[in-house]
């Protein structure tokens, strides 16, 4: 039976079925406005309301969250209600769904997808995913391993939190030209090319879409290509995760997705 993928944003709530084998989604997404407020009690039952469209056609979910996951429990909440601050995400979800639920961040689920499936099918080495949207988000890799829950967005970058001059949101607000813009994602992709020295940059979030625009711009030494899954990343990611915890056995149903998994075969 297919995997349900759900994936938690701010402004939608959307899921689909997943074939976990070839990170292909299997019905049409189907998503609800996220809840303002986005309390734990209104999020759980927006995935609830998105899971009862595919009843019956899976056996396991996996969900997205903005923050940080640890042991499923999420434990930053900057773009959603402060209630979820410390909630015991992965067991709310499972009680509410009568399903194993494996909980992980955004950026990590997009990047699982795009290395397992995407982008970054078949690299090895210490690959990193760039999702630059509302803010920046990261996602870490070594030979196809997640080192899950990584800030890179918050990096310090000419005196500010990087997201703030670097992220999509920091270009429309600005009302950057896209060669303004791109002379600051080339300064903070080479400040993190500094530190962690990938052998490559998966560039994902919306503005991949128009990667022609800014990639061609940017001259860094580490090879940089576009996200190819787009908005269907988060979904494939979080099956994928569900499909590797279901691996494992949890006596209470509840499987947090631990560190150390390999996402690719």
């Amino acid at each position: 039976m297919a995997i349900l993928g759900i994936d938690i944003g701010g402004s939608g709530v959307k899921g689909a079925p997943v074939d976990t084998a070839r990170g292909e989604l299997l019905a049409e997404r189907y998503r609800v406005p996220t809840p303002q407020p986005s309390d734990v009690t209104s999020v759980v039952e927006a995935v609830a309301e998105v899971a009862a469209q595919f009843e019956g056609q899976y056996d396991r979910v996996g969900i997205t969250f903005p923050g940080v996951v640890v042991d499923g429990v999420t434990r930053t909440a900057a773009n959603v209600d402060k209630s979820w601050l410390d909630a015991p995400a992965a067991r709310l979800f499972t009680e509410r769904l009568g399903k194993p639920v494996s909980v992980l961040n955004d950026a990590d689920a997009a990047g699982v997808a795009e290395v397992a499936f995407g982008a970054g099918r078949g690299q090895t080495g210490l690959i990193m995913m760039l999702t630059f949207g509302t803010g920046i988000g990261s996602a870490l890799f070594l030979d196809g391993t997640l080192i899950p829950n990584t800030e890179f967005g918050h990096l310090e970058l000419d005196g500010h939190d990087a997201e703030t001059r670097a992220s999509d949101r920091a270009r429309e607000a600005d009302d950057m030209s896209w060669e303004k813009w791109a002379g600051r994602v080339r300064d903070y992709l080479a400040h993190v090319e500094m530190l962690l020295s990938p052998r490559l940059f998966i560039i994902g979030g919306g503005v991949s879409k128009k990667a022609d625009r800014f990639l061609p711009l940017i001259d860094i030494r580490t090879p940089m290509v576009p996200a190819t899954l787009l908005n269907n990343a988060g979904i494939i990611g979080a099956a994928r995760i569900a499909e590797i915890d279901g691996r494992k056995t949890a006596d209470d149903g509840v499987t947090p997705h631990e560190a150390g998994a390999r996402v690719t075969e």
